[in-house]
């Protein structure tokens, strides 16, 4: 079951304070997902102005490390992988401005 077939679930029924509980939770699990892109975001642009720490030089200084082994790449790779739900968020917007 997605998230949205939850939420039309729980908002037919909204009655009690545990429906509203439930329904609220959702609601803000869903807001949530949308967190994490611009955090590791900004984690990764914050990172390369201000340098990364001095473990992680101990890290790099190995021979033979992939290029991707800094904080950086990891924190752009990590805002990639939590794309999806803004491009979601994104393609619902796009359909609903072609019906209207």
């Amino acid at each position: 079951m997605t998230m949205h077939m939850a939420k039309q679930m729980i908002s037919t029924r909204i009655g009690t304070h545990e429906d509203w509980l439930a329904a609220a939770a959702l609601g803000f699990a869903d807001r949530l997902r949308l967190a994490a892109a611009p955090t590791y975001a900004f984690m990764a642009v914050f990172t390369g102005i201000f340098g990364e720490s001095p473990k992680d030089m101990v890290c790099m200084a190995m021979q033979h490390t992939s290029p991707l082994s800094g904080m950086v790449s990891m924190y752009m790779l990590m805002s990639v992988f939590h794309v999806v739900p803004w491009l979601k968020l994104i393609a619902r917007w796009v359909l609903a401005a072609r019906r209207s």
